[in-house]
C-alpha cells in the first residue's frame, strides 16, 4: 500500500489539523479550533471554487499516513496577500550611511520603514510535520512542501506572480518577541500575544498605530536588533530549501517578531519551472526517478498526489501500481509530474 498520500483538506479533518497547529501556532495555522475550522471552510471553499475571486482563496494540503490512519503534515498557499480590508503590511529593512567630516565619524543604521499593500504577492505558509514523522526515509517534509509549487504550476493563472514566504525569526522560550517588546507593545498598549490574536484576522491595526516614519533599530534594545531578519533555529531548514530553489531574502521583515521575508518571481522558482503536463500510461515503472505526481479530482477533496517511482515516454508517464491506486487515477487521465531530488 501507498503509505503516505497528500490531498486537500476536507471538513472532517478538524480535530487532526487542530493536534497539528499545536506544534506550529502561527498566524496560518493557529491552535485555535475556531480559526482552524475557519481555514478548513475557506479552504474546502476555495479547491471547490465557491469562493469566486480567486485572490481570496486559501488552500491548505495535508499529509495523512494512510498506514496509521492519520494526518501528519500541512502546508498551506495563501493566493494573494493584501486586499482592501486585509493589507499586506511589513517593515522594508533599509540600510543607511551617516558620516561627519567634523568628527570624521562614520554609522551605519538600520532602518526600519513601514509599508503596506492591496495587492500583495501570494504567499506560502503553514508548514508543519508532526514531531514523531519528521525523520521517516520518505522524506514526507520536502513532500508536503514541494506540493505547493507543483499546485501552483497546475493553476498558474490563480496565483500572482511573486510568492514570497514569512520565516519564524527567534523568539524567547514563551514563544514571546523580542522586537515586539521594544517596538510593538510601545505603539499598540498590548501583549504579543493579544496582538498575534487580533492579527491572525487582521493586521490593519499595525498600519493605523505604528509611526509612519522611519525607525532607527539603534534605538531600540540590542535583543531586538539581533532578530531583525534572522531565521530562528527551527526554520534554519526551510531556509536552505527555499534558497535552493531560487527564493531570496528581500530586506523585508514581519512587523510582529521581525521575521524575514523570502520573496521570488514564481516563473523562475525551480520547483514551478521542473513541473510538467503529463497523461497516465498503462504500464507500471520499473525502476526510474522518483517524483511527486498531482491530480485535480472533480469532487471533494478536489486534489490529491503521490510521490513515486516514474518512468516517461514523450508526454506519457507510468507510475508505480501502488501509488496509481492511491492517486485514484487511470490510462489516459492527465496529470502533472514535480521531479524530485
Amino acid at each position: 500500500m501507498q503509505r503516505y498520500v497528500i490531498r486537500a483538506v476536507v471538513t472532517e479533518d478538524e480535530p487532526q489539523l487542530l493536534a497539528l497547529a499545536k506544534h506550529l501556532n502561527t498566524v496560518n495555522l493557529p491552535d485555535d479550533p475556531g480559526t482552524v475550522r475557519e481555514i478548513i471552510d475557506t479552504s474546502v471553499r476555495s479547491f471547490s471554487g465557491a469562493i469566486k475571486d480567486p485572490r481570496r482563496r486559501e488552500y491548505v494540503f495535508v499529509l495523512e499516513d494512510r498506514e496509521e490512519g492519520r494526518i501528519v503534515g500541512s502546508s498551506k498557499i495563501i493566493a494573494q496577500l493584501g486586499r482592501r480590508d486585509a493589507p499586506y503590511i511589513f517593515f522594508d529593512v533599509i540600510i543607511e550611511e551617516k558620516y561627519s567630516p567634523t568628527l570624521d565619524r562614520h554609522f551605519v543604521h538600520t532602518v526600519l520603514r513601514l509599508g503596506h499593500s492591496y495587492e500583495g504577492p501570494t504567499e506560502i505558509g503553514g508548514l508543519i510535520v508532526s514531531p514523531e514523522s519528521r525523520k521517516v526515509p520518505e522524506r514526507i517534509g520536502m513532500m508536503i512542501s514541494y506540493v505547493r509549487f507543483l499546485f501552483m504550476a497546475m493553476h498558474r493563472g490563480l496565483f500572482r506572480n511573486e510568492v514570497v514566504a514569512e520565516l519564524l525569526p527567534p523568539l524567547l522560550s514563551d514563544g514571546t518577541s523580542h522586537l515586539w517588546e521594544a517596538l510593538g507593545r510601545r505603539f499598540t498598549d498590548m501583549s504579543y500575544n493579544e496582538a498575534d490574536r487580533l492579527s491572525k484576522r487582521n493586521k490593519e491595526f499595525i498600519k493605523s498605530l505604528f509611526p509612519s516614519g522611519d525607525i532607527y533599530a539603534s534605538l531600540l534594545a540590542r535583543d531586538a536588533q539581533d532578530v531583525i531578519g534572522k531565521v530562528g533555529r527551527e526554520t534554519r531548514g526551510v531556509e536552505k530549501m527555499l534558497r535552493r530553489i531560487g527564493f531570496q531574502y528581500c530586506n523585508r521583515i514581519d512587523p510582529f517578531d521581525g521575521g524575514p521575508h523570502f520573496r521570488a518571481a514564481l516563473d523562475e522558482v525551480l520547483l514551478v519551472k521542473r513541473s510538467q503536463r503529463m497523461r497516465l500510461g498503462d504500464a507500471a515503472a520499473e525502476g526510474g526517478q522518483r517524483a511527486l505526481v498531482g491530480l485535480d479530482l472533480r469532487e471533494a477533496p478536489y486534489f490529491r498526489a503521490v510521490a513515486s517511482r516514474i518512468s516517461v515516454s514523450g508526454d506519457t508517464v507510468n507510475l508505480e501500481p501502488d501509488a496509481l491506486s492511491a492517486l485514484g487515477a487511470a490510462e489516459g487521465h492527465e496529470v502533472w509530474v514535480l521531479a524530485l531530488d
